[in-house]
């Protein structure tokens, strides 16, 4: 089978392309052939990977998204691949993978944050490029599958494109158990160390570039009086967020680390993870928590909510709605208090990871390829 996989660019510490990662290892089997057709890539490519980069010229981001898009579907009209399966906006492909949602879903949820029926952004050339891309992509009628991560995105995409749920296969994500772990006391006492974190204090973990998107404002916001929150993730407006965390009082006890390649140490060094996403169409970080057996707080409008039993591995609180993000997080101080609580929810979130394999994801893909192709 000659499989090609688009994404446009990759970056060490974006959640989407840990799974392209993932996916990458858990496909290197001798009948699949895998080509990544790419933009730019950073680091080391897996053994069994061959890279094949398109990178015409281009000035501005709705130019850069065109631009590739045109020479994804050069590259591919000649028929070389058995099956193209891209993470990008782009008509023409096999398969699509929605990890990053819609783009219509994306300004609708920030569109409600800012308090706003419509956002004047929407007008602007790239979100209208984005749009018309993204609805031409679901007509296309080579389209025949679209993998979405999570049930909150499959049924999106039903209610949005008409789309059938036979064609919208649910594939979660998958999470590497031995790198994401439950940390030893010692491991614990080393990770604060080393981000110069209070080893008494009740320390909450927040990861994910893109503050708006992933609710940090909420986080910080609602953040309790005796814990502190450390952040992890890019985002150029990171300035906004330190002054927001100055006018809540709580400037001493936020920590904004930068973007992360890895980012075990920081799930080594915190009690609690706490990820009130606006939009998340899945959210690995969760999975990631989880498996580190920490209690994790997250939103209806995250993809991993499906993982979140509340109050029993986990909790949920709508990300529009600060009164019951305190109160989850109230929920979380208390059994973070009770040695009793927190060793029940912290097994509780490690089980629930533990079905989450890149095997089973990996089988659940090579199944779907299979399918289609017979």
């Amino acid at each position: 089978m000659k499989l090609a996989l688009v994404r446009q660019r990759y970056t060490a510490f974006g959640g989407a392309e840990r799974f392209v990662e993932r996916a990458i290892e858990a496909l290197g089997r001798d009948d699949i052939a895998l080509t990544l057709l790419t933009r730019k890539w950073s680091g080391q490519p897996a053994a069994n990977l061959a890279i094949r980069k398109l990178d015409p010229f281009h000035l501005g981001r709705t130019w850069r998204d065109a631009s590739f898009a045109r020479a994804v579907q050069a590259e591919i009209a000649g028929g070389e691949f058995d099956l193209v399966q891209s993470h990008e906006r782009i008509a023409g492909c096999d398969l699509y993978r929605a990890g990053d949602g819609t783009h219509l879903g994306w300004l609708t949820h920030r569109a409600k944050a800012r308090g706003k029926a419509f956002d004047p952004a929407w007008c602007g050339p790239y979100h209208r490029y984005t749009l018309a891309a993204e609805a031409a992509m679901f007509r296309h009628p080579r389209l025949r599958a679209v993998i979405c991560n999570s049930r909150f995105i499959q049924h999106e995409i039903m209610a949005t494109f008409s789309l059938p749920e036979a064609q919208l296969p649910l594939i979660e994500n998958g999470v590497d158990l031995q790198r994401f772990r439950p940390a030893s006391a010692d491991e614990k006492h080393a990770a604060r160390a080393a981000l110069g974190l209070p080893q008494s204090a009740t320390v909450l973990g927040f990861v994910g570039s893109g503050f708006e998107r992933k609710g940090l404002a909420a986080a910080i916001e609602t953040l309790p009086r005796e814990a502190w929150l450390v952040v992890a993730g890019k985002d150029k407006t990171e300035p906004h967020y330190r002054r927001l965390a100055a006018r809540h009082g709580c400037a001493e006890r936020v920590r904004f680390l930068g973007p992360q390649q890895d980012v075990a140490p920081l799930y080594r060094a915190v009690d609690g993870f706490v990820f009130p996403a606006i939009y998340e169409p899945f959210g690995n970080v969760v999975l990631e928590a989880m498996a580190c057996g920490l209690p994790a707080i997250t939103s209806p409008t995250c993809g991993s909510e499906s993982l979140i039993r509340h109050g029993e591995n986990g909790w949920l609180a709508d990300a529009f709605d600060r009164d019951a993000l305190r109160a989850a997080l109230a929920d979380m101080m208390a059994t973070l208090a009770s040695p009793q609580q927190l060793t029940a929810i912290s097994a509780a979130a490690r089980r629930t990871a533990e079905a989450q394999t890149p095997e089973r994801m990996a089988d659940a893909l090579v199944a779907l390829y299979q399918g289609l192709l017979a």
